[in-house]
């Protein structure tokens, strides 16, 4: 049954779904990748799709930024519609000049100061939360199979973009040895955790806070075809 955010029936969505936080990026993987494509969500242009790669089942939906949104969306998708695994494929912020744009990273654990996890579910033990260690080594295997290098490390999950200290990252690097930062995985885990389901994250570089470098929002929809091309290998 449909929900207030999500307006498909069980059965329109696969046990898997690939989540990029932009909508039109997902519209993208759908036209580009994806056969037999059908579209189960329209709902405030958070656009979802369904179709086969290689002849095997798979979604693709967009999240939206931030925790409160992955957090819905994700939750609905875990304990509403079945799906057993929802793989964030998103952009990320590059804290040290030893990685570049462009590179695809694989995230470890999510810290974060955010208070989702607490106000969700009582959660107060940690400042971390975990992907699923089985889908990580499917992740990795995947890149190797398509000679796709990729980098490993904990992600910042933010819940600020424009922070008013912005040389706070150079702490945040220090203390807790995130390599890149983000918005939404820390969510993401926590719901896979308190749904007994599965998640991942695979990131694409698309800035520097360290050498200042940027891509255009125009690459981060539509040029960030490794890290899909590595998750997109997860249908089944």
């Amino acid at each position: 049954m449909a929900t207030p955010h999500i307006n498909a029936k069980k059965g329109d969505i696969a046990k898997t779904v690939l989540m990029p936080g932009d909508p039109l990026r997902a519209k993208f993987i759908a036209d580009n990748f994806l056969d037999n494509v059908k579209s189960f969500n329209t709902v405030r242009n958070m656009f979802g799709y369904t179709g086969t790669y290689k002849g095997k089942p798979i979604s693709v939906m967009g999240s939206g930024m931030g925790m409160p949104s992955i957090g819905i969306y994700s939750y609905e998708l875990y304990n509403f519609f079945d799906v057993e695994r929802i793989v964030r494929i998103g952009s990320c912020g590059a804290y040290t000049d030893e990685i570049d744009l462009y590179d695809v990273l694989l995230a470890t654990s999510a810290y974060s100061e955010s208070s989702y996890a607490k106000v969700q579910s009582g959660s107060y033990d940690s400042e971390y939360t975990y992907p699923t260690a089985s889908l990580n080594e499917n992740i990795e295997a995947n890149a190797k199979s398509l000679d796709i290098p990729i980098r490993k490390g904990v992600i910042h999950s933010s819940d600020v973009f424009y922070r008013e200290n912005f040389d706070d990252y150079k702490t945040i690097y220090k203390n807790h040895n995130a390599i890149a930062v983000e918005m939404e995985s820390f969510a993401l885990f926590h719901n896979a955790n308190v749904s007994n389901k599965e998640a991942a994250c695979i990131l694409t570089v698309s800035d520097s806070l360290v050498t200042k470098e940027a891509t255009s929002a125009d690459e981060r929809q539509n040029a960030f075809t490794k890290m899909m091309e590595i998750a997109l290998s997860l249908a089944e």
